[in-house]
């Protein structure tokens, strides 16, 4: 058994398959397979899994040919916060980048190509999050080349094989979306716009290489290997390991577990993070009279616990001699209702967070960031504090309404209210200078506004085909 398992792992190094929902991937799996091959049933083929959250809701795709499956996805919205600020900056989200502007988030387009046995998928990323998201990767200034900008158009790129082994054993290479925190990086998968602080403060990438194990048709293993924790590149000598497992015994029902331990601190490869999430979804109701309003109703439940150890931090405990508390705790509840025949959608949640030490919160940017920026080296005058220790706790709950015309088309209300125990979003007077522009000189008495808390208003029209 040793040996099986070992041919397999080596092998799967060396080839490469896959995209992020084991759904869609299991339309390209049943091209790629002959029939005098199959004889396994396909993986999750076996329900309809397009009620859950962070899940591809469209029950076809419209651009499948033969060998090439295309997408296109277009994430536009409309945001206004209570605070106002005069720069415009949202403080403290990846789906959010401009205030009270409308602003493309994503524009992204490619596929997922397939023949024989071989697959490959490439989607670009174009908008403010290709922007916003590689900023939280400072990896990219470790060595020579820019990263950053080699990478930050791509949201996926990855090619590789898929064995007719169990019920499929797939393995790819590049860059691929993480599974850590529940919510999809694509929002018209998602059943909110702003996710709570357990899934906007976890990964939304990887870098390495993942094996995809379908013991059945309804379980998967996946085992990681990775440059590091939604990092380009890696920040020390050693690559991250995680996985995930993926139970789904009935339609109504997803289980899952997703794990990661690495070393993801500049200059401190004694410090050892580890971080579990995992995440339970049930639809507790179905109608089965067509002329009902309600159609369907479901939830989402995410606990995330985690920590950093060694070289200055302790984990879970503070210690006078190892260092302090270094952890971080979060959980989040979302409740869906789908009604006039799948039309209209629901949504209200929300949820927690607590990080000592901050080694997960997205800082604040402006003249309060405290990293030196990518391409300047700049440090804010008024830097975020994350120190070691640092405390960091924030809630926040949103509801959301979907008007959905078809399976390709969202247009979005949502109103969030979020709140942190120190300043931390911006206020009106915002965190670039004193007129909003960055091309401004500071004065000596400038510092950014930083507020405990906000109340947004988000308005989205969300396409995917």
């Amino acid at each position: 058994m040793k040996k099986l398992f070992l041919s397999i792992f080596v092998g799967s190094l060396f080839t490469t398959a896959y995209a992020q929902n084991p759904t869609a991937v299991v339309k390209k799996d049943s091209v790629a397979v002959t029939d005098s091959v199959k004889t396994k049933p396909e993986p999750f083929a076996f329900g309809d899994f397009t009620w859950l959250n962070g899940n591809d809701r469209r029950h076809k795709a419209l651009l499948d040919t033969k060998y090439f499956t295309g997408r296109f996805l277009l994430d536009f919205n409309y945001t206004a916060s209570n605070n106002n600020p005069i720069d415009h900056t949202v403080v403290g989200s990846t789906a959010l980048a401009r205030d009270h502007e409308f602003e493309i988030s994503t524009v992204a387009f490619g596929g997922d190509f397939h023949y024989d046995n071989i697959r490959a998928s490439v989607l670009t990323q174009f908008g403010t999050r290709s922007t916003v998201v590689p900023r939280n990767d400072f990896s990219v200034t470790r060595g020579q080349f820019d990263l950053s900008t080699a990478y930050r158009y791509l949201s996926e790129a990855n090619a590789g094989y898929h064995f007719n082994v169990l019920n499929g054993i797939n393995v790819d290479a590049g860059i691929f979306m993480s599974y850590i925190g529940l919510f999809s990086y694509y929002n018209a998968e998602n059943w909110a716009y702003q996710p709570s602080f357990t899934s906007d403060n976890t990964p939304w990438f990887f870098n390495g290489v993942r094996v995809q194990i379908f013991v059945s048709d309804k379980l998967k293993i996946e085992p990681w290997l990775i440059n590091g924790w939604q990092s380009y590149g890696m920040f020390n000598s050693r690559p991250g390991i995680g996985g995930q497992i993926l139970w789904r015994p009935k339609e109504w029902l997803q289980i899952l577990s997703n794990n990661y331990y690495g070393a993801d601190t500049q200059d401190k490869p004694g410090r050892k993070r580890f971080h579990t999430d995992n995440s339970i979804e049930v639809r507790y109701f179905k109608s089965s009279n067509k002329g009902s309003f309600v159609n369907s109703a479901a939830f989402s439940v995410t606990g995330d616990l985690g920590d950093e150890k060694g070289d200055g931090v302790n984990g879970f405990t503070s210690d006078p001699v190892k260092g302090p508390a270094q952890y971080f705790a979060s959980a989040m509840l979302y409740h869906r209702m789908v009604m006039a025949k799948g039309h209209l959608g629901w949504t209200v949640g929300g949820g927690f967070m607590n990080n000592p030490g901050r080694y997960l919160v997205l800082y604040p940017t402006g003249d309060a960031n405290p990293i030196p920026a990518i391409n300047t080296g700049a440090v804010g005058t008024h830097p975020f504090s994350a120190n070691p220790g640092d405390k960091f706790k924030a809630y926040d709950y949103s509801t959301t309404v979907d008007l959905m015309p078809n399976d390709y088309l969202t247009f979005r209300l949502e109103v969030v209210h979020r709140h942190a125990n120190v300043p931390y979003f911006a206020g009106h007077g915002g965190v670039t200078s004193p007129d909003g522009y960055n091309t401004t000189t500071l004065p000596a008495d400038f510092k950014p506004d930083l507020v405990n808390s906000e109340t947004r208003f988000i308005a989205a029209l969300l396409v995917r085909f």
